[in-house]
């Protein structure tokens, strides 16, 4: 077999598993795309330092060509049907798992009687140079996969209609940079050639421009379920790659309503999107309830603002309790409360807003004497894509009509 086609069935190998095990998440879940991509790092970081194909161009690497270029473009696709906090999970364990290896091969030069084994010798000087190229190759992989995702978003604002040209672009571009920087440090290692250099630019670019062809086939006629969301902006992705936990802690300071606890507009306006195209993207529904305390002007014209704040209170602690535990609450303003409930079809999602009613009718507020009621309308999409806007303004619709026939109700498509 000719070095050339040894190097494109390989490539084909290697993506029609990877494209298989990524399509089967749905059933078996993310993990088993993860561990695979883990698993093979060690063998290509091996191949990568002393396998090479003689090619008229120069030396090619199927663990750099191949392995490699594939592995970020997996990168890419699960970005791409993903999210940028999923495919921060690999990349942040691979880096950590090599770091691990490395540490304790250091710990095993500790102990120096080490037991002969026939026709055996451990050969630590061989770990050590395969840890230093696995961990250089694990931090280049970090680099390699932000830059790619932000160079693939960049490249959306520009040329967004031409997928294979968009892919292609970002993988030629990260690939060029990783080729210079990991024959830096093959070259001091293991004193690979210059033909290495050249040989495997050479043959990543061509490898950029079939991994890039499969995927877009991929993405067109295989996984054809709707993206999560469309475009972000480059440092909201970079936020979510690089910096989760401090993104964390903002939303958490930021995204609560501080009198009734629960989360806020702000918060309803960043995550909503997401939570309603969730669901859809597995072809399954998600159902909105626009809920209004009725009269609450009056109950502050007669009793007070103090009084008021403590109903507001009082009623978003009954809807928390009435809602499911997935379930999202949120102060959409005034005395009015919005809930994003995934899972939940238009028939749920009516007798849900019917248990919420009830519980706020029947609950002891903390001002005595004093009771009050909710009107609901409850909206709910099938499939995908539908705007939060959209949701709301039929939730909307709903929700007035329940106000119009007598308030403390519930109306819905449903029930009409």
């Amino acid at each position: 077999m000719t070095g050339a086609l040894l190097l494109v069935l390989q490539a084909l190998i290697y993506f029609v598993t990877m494209a298989a095990v990524f399509h089967s998440r749905h059933r078996f879940g993310i993990g088993i795309f993860v561990c695979v991509l883990g698993v093979m790092h060690f063998l290509e970081t091996y191949l990568a330092a002393v396998f090479f194909v003689q090619l008229p161009f120069g030396l090619i690497s199927p663990g750099s060509t191949v392995m490699f270029s594939g592995k970020l473009l997996m990168f890419l696709l699960l970005y791409i049907k993903e999210d940028a906090e999923t495919v921060r999970q690999p990349i942040y364990g691979l880096l950590i798992g090599n770091c691990l290896m490395v540490a304790l091969a250091l710990i095993l030069r500790l102990y120096g009687d080490v037991a002969e084994m026939p026709g055996y010798q451990p050969d630590l000087t061989f770990l050590d140079d395969m840890g230093v190229l696995m961990v250089w190759g694990t931090a280049l992989l970090f680099l390699d996969s932000i830059a790619l995702i932000l160079i693939y978003e960049k490249l959306g604002q520009r040329i967004a209609n031409t997928l294979f040209k968009r892919i292609f672009l970002s993988a030629t571009l990260v690939l060029t940079f990783d080729q210079l920087m990991f024959f830096l440090g093959l070259h001091l290692v293991s004193g690979v050639p210059i033909s290495a250099l050249y040989g495997g630019w050479i043959a990543k670019m061509a490898a950029a421009a079939l991994y890039s062809a499969m995927l877009v086939i991929y993405l067109r006629y295989v996984e054809t379920r709707p993206a999560l969301a469309g475009p972000e902006p480059l440092l909201k992705v970079f936020d979510r790659l690089t910096f989760r936990h401090r993104y964390e802690d903002l939303l958490e300071k930021t995204g609560k309503d501080t009198l009734t606890g629960t989360s806020d507009r702000g918060h309803f306006e960043a995550v909503a999107q997401s939570l309603i195209d969730r669901p859809l993207a597995d072809r399954k529904p998600v159902s909105m309830l626009m809920i209004d305390i009725d009269h609450f002007k009056s109950i502050n014209d007669q009793y007070g603002h103090v009084t008021g704040d403590k109903v507001l209170k009082d009623v978003a602690r009954a809807l928390d309790g009435a809602l499911r535990s997935g379930d999202r609450l949120f102060r959409y303003g005034g005395e009015e409360f919005v809930a994003i409930c995934q899972d939940l079809n238009a028939g749920d999602a009516t007798i849900l807003a019917e248990r919420l009613r009830a519980a706020v009718a029947s609950m002891t507020l903390a001002e005595p004497g004093l009771s009050t009621t909710v009107s609901i309308g409850v909206t709910t999409a099938r499939s995908g894509p539908v705007s939060v806007e959209q949701m709301i303004r039929d939730a909307d619709t709903w929700l007035y009509r329940a106000k119009r026939l007598g308030r403390n109700r519930v109306e819905s498509p449903v029930i009409a």
